[in-house]
C-alpha cells in the first residue's frame, strides 16, 4: 500500500517544478515509508511513496511502460488480487513484463484496454495514469472506496493526492474551511464528493475522472443495482460461503509478514479461520497465522455495557484463536496512554479532520503501531455488518421506521458537537440532513413489486454500504497507513456485496436475528460461543481516570488558540458536560468532549482559514 499524488497543468511546463511535486510527495511518507519517487513531464508531475508488499525490488514507482518517451506513466496505491490472471491474459496478447508487481499489470492493462481496465480489476486501489500520447490524466478509485483519492483545481488543470495534506503542499491550494465544509463534517452524513476542505473533492467509490485539453469529466464505472434473487435458502448459504471463502483466500499474497485482526466476533473469526487454513495448505500443516486483539489494562474489572457494547471481547478472541490455531496476541493498552497529547495529535494529523471517535481512534492507532512491529499486512472484517444486516438499525422497529439516517439514532444528540449559536443558525444542519436524506433515498435502486419490508430494508442497506461504511473504511485506512500497515478488507469484494445486496432481508434474518447467512455459512469455522454472540462494537476504555483526564483536556481545549475553538463549539453547552461527575459520563457525552479536544488539535496542526 502506498501514497500517491500529482499535478497536471496545460498552462505551463512543469519540468522546472520538481520541488513542488517532491513536497507534495513528502507529505505522504508515513503511508509509504519504504521508498519514494517522482516523475516529471512537460504537463504532468507524479509522485509516489511506497510501502513495499509485493515484488519488493521491482515495484518501484511512478512506473512508466518504457524508460524513454513513455506512452503512459502510473502512480498506484492498493492491491489487485486477480493480477496473476490478468497478467497471463496480457502475455497472451503480446505484453512483456519486467516485474512481478500488480502495479505493472495495471499499467499494461491500461495500455491494452484503456479506461475499460477498471472493469477487470478485483481489489482495493486508487491510481493515476498520465497518458502521454493523448496528454490525458485518468484518476480511478476502487468500487467500495477502500482507498482514498482527493483532487482540487489549479491553474490549467488539477492536483490530486491520497490525502488532502498532499494538496496543501501545492502553492495554489490552501487549507480553507467554509460553512459548506463544516456542514459536511458535523452533519455526519458521510457524503462523497464535497469534503470538509473548500475546493477539495473526493473521487467517489467506483468512480473515475479524466482530464485533457478539452476539459474534465467524472463518471461511475460501478454502483449497486437491484436484481431479482432466485436462489433458495440453502443455495444462498452455499453461495455466500463460496464468495467469502474465495475472497479471503485470494487476499493472502504478500512478500512481507501478514496477520489477522481477531476481535472475537463472527466477522473477523470467519476470515481468520479461512486465511489460517489457506496458509497451512500453502506453507505446510505447521504454519501458524498471527492474530491480534486489543484490550485495556482495566477492562476485566471496569467493563460496563453501553449502547454499543454488550460484552468483553478478549475472552472470545482468545477462544477463537485457540479454536483456529493461530499465534494469538492481545495488545493491552494503558487507558492513560490514550490521553497522551502526542498520540492524539498524531491521530488528528493523519485524519486531516476534527471528526473522529476519540479514544477508539487513538487506541486503534496504537494497536496498529504494535502490530507493525511484526507484520506489514493485516486482514480485517469491515463491511460484514453492512452486507449481512448486522447493525441494530436493521432490526429495531424505531430505527426501521425512522425518517432519517439510522446511525443518527444510535446515541442521540448528546454525541453531537454543540455548535456556536450563530454558526448553528448558518449551517442549518437539521435541514441539510433532511434534504440529503431525501436525495439518498432517491438514489436507492428497487425492484418492481417489492414488499414494504423489502423496500425499506434495501434502503437501509444501501445507506449503510454507500455512507456509513465509507467512514469506517476512511478510519481504518488513515490510522493504519499512518503506521505503515496495510489493512485488507475481504468483505468489500464487490461480487459478495452485489450478491448480498440483492438477497432478501427474510433470508438475511431467517433465524430471527442478525447475520443469519454468515452464521450458517460459517458453521464449523468458529466456536459456537462466537457464532452466536451478539454484535459488539470496537472496545472503549471504562477507566474513571480516563473520563476525568478527558474533561481536563476539554477544558484546556475550549480556551486554546485565543478561544478559537469557541468559534465552532458552544462552550456553554459543553460546560454542562464538563461539570458532570466523571463516573456519570455517558458514551455520547464523552464523545462530545473527544470532539472538542480533537477540534483544538486540528486547528493547531492545520491552521485552516475559517471562512464562516
Amino acid at each position: 500500500m502506498c501514497g500517491i499524488t500529482g499535478w497536471v497543468s496545460f498552462h505551463q511546463d512543469l519540468t522546472p517544478h520538481a520541488r513542488v511535486i517532491e513536497a507534495m510527495t513528502a507529505t505522504l511518507t508515513r503511508r509509504g515509508p519504504d521508498a519514494g519517487g517522482c516523475w516529471l513531464g512537460p504537463h504532468a508531475a507524479l509522485g509516489h511513496r511506497r510501502l513495499s508488499v509485493i515484488d519488493l525490488v521491482g515495484g518501484v514507482q511512478p512506473m512508466a511502460d518504457r524508460p524513454e518517451q513513455p506512452a503512459a506513466v502510473l502512480t498506484y496505491s492498493g492491491e489487485v488480487y486477480n493480477h496473476h490472471q490478468l497478467r497471463a491474459e496480457l502475455r497472451r496478447l503480446g505484453h512483456e513484463f519486467r516485474t512481478r508487481s500488480d502495479t505493472e499489470t495495471v499499467l499494461r492493462g491500461y495500455l491494452q484496454w484503456g479506461d475499460a481496465v477498471v472493469d477487470r480489476l478485483e481489489g482495493m486501489y486508487a491510481f493515476a495514469i498520465w497518458d502521454a500520447r493523448r496528454e490525458r490524466l485518468l484518476l480511478v478509485r476502487d468500487r467500495l472506496g477502500v482507498k482514498p483519492l482527493y483532487w482540487a483545481r489549479v491553474d490549467g488543470g488539477l492536483a490530486f493526492g491520497s490525502e488532502p495534506k498532499a494538496l496543501f503542499a501545492h502553492p495554489e491550494i490552501t487549507p480553507r474551511v467554509d460553512a459548506d465544509g463544516l456542514r459536511e463534517a458535523y452533519s455526519l452524513l458521510f457524503n462523497t464528493g464535497p469534503t470538509l476542505w473548500s475546493g477539495v473533492r473526493e473521487i467517489p467509490p467506483g468512480g473515475l475522472l479524466t482530464l485533457d485539453r478539452s476539459g474534465l469529466r467524472e463518471q461511475l464505472y460501478w454502483q449497486l443495482t437491484a436484481r431479482p434473487h432466485e436462489d433458495d435458502r440453502q443455495t444462498t448459504v452455499e453461495r455466500i460461503g463460496s464468495l467469502v471463502n474465495r475472497t479471503a483466500r485470494a487476499q493472502l499474497e504478500a512478500d512481507v509478514p501478514l496477520c489477522s485482526l481477531l476481535s472475537g466476533g463472527i466477522d473477523s473469526t470467519v476470515l481468520t479461520a479461512l486465511v489460517a487454513d489457506e496458509l497451512r495448505l500453502s506453507e505446510g500443516p505447521g504454519a501458524r497465522l498471527r492474530s491480534y486483539a486489543v484490550d485495556y489494562s482495566d477492562q476485566a474489572e471496569q467493563f460496563t455495557g453501553d449502547v454499543l457494547r454488550t460484552g468483553h471481547d478478549t475472552p472470545f478472541a482468545a477462544e477463537a484463536g485457540a479454536f483456529i490455531g493461530t499465534d494469538h496476541s492481545t495488545v493491552v493498552l494503558d487507558p492513560r496512554s490514550l490521553l497522551d497529547p502526542e498520540h492524539r495529535r498524531a491521530v488528528v494529523e493523519c485524519r486531516d479532520s476534527p471528526i473522529g471517535v476519540g479514544d477508539m481512534d487513538t487506541s486503534l492507532y496504537l494497536l496498529f503501531g504494535r502490530i507493525r512491529e511484526h507484520s506489514t499486512v493485516a486482514l480485517s472484517g469491515e463491511a460484514a455488518d453492512e452486507i449481512f444486516a448486522g447493525y441494530p438499525w436493521f432490526h429495531t422497529p424505531a430505527a426501521v421506521g425512522a425518517d432519517t439516517f439510522p446511525w443518527l439514532l444510535v446515541t442521540g444528540d448528546e454525541a453531537a458537537m454543540p455548535l456556536e449559536p450563530d454558526l448553528a443558525a448558518t449551517l442549518r444542519i437539521a435541514e441539510f440532513r433532511a434534504d440529503t436524506y431525501r436525495d439518498a433515498l432517491a438514489a436507492v435502486p428497487h425492484l418492481d413489486g417489492e414488499s414494504a419490508t423489502e423496500h425499506r430494508q434495501r434502503e437501509l442497506q444501501h445507506l449503510s454500504l454507500t455512507r456509513w461504511l465509507r467512514q469506517l473504511l476512511h478510519r481504518k485506512d488513515r490510522l493504519s497507513m499512518a503506521q505503515g500497515l496495510e489493512v485488507r478488507v475481504p468483505y468489500c469484494d464487490h461480487r459478495l456485496v452485489e450478491y448480498a445486496f440483492n438477497t432478501p432481508f427474510a433470508l438475511k434474518s431467517f433465524d430471527g436475528r442478525e447475520k443469519s447467512l454468515l452464521r450458517a455459512a460459517a458453521a464449523g469455522l468458529a466456536p459456537d460461543s462466537v457464532l452466536h454472540r451478539p454484535k459488539n462494537h470496537y472496545p472503549a476504555t471504562h477507566h474513571p481516570d480516563y473520563n476525568s483526564g478527558l474533561q481536563a483536556m476539554a477544558r484546556e481545549a475550549l480556551d486554546a488558540h485565543g478561544g478559537r475553538v469557541r468559534e465552532i463549539a458552544d462552550g456553554s453547552v459543553i460546560k454542562t458536560t464538563l461539570d458532570t461527575p466523571p463516573d456519570r459520563l455517558s458514551w455520547g457525552h464523552r464523545l462530545r468532549l473527544e470532539r472538542v479536544v480533537d477540534l483544538a488539535l486540528w486547528l493547531d496542526h492545520h491552521d485552516p482559514h475559517l471562512a464562516i
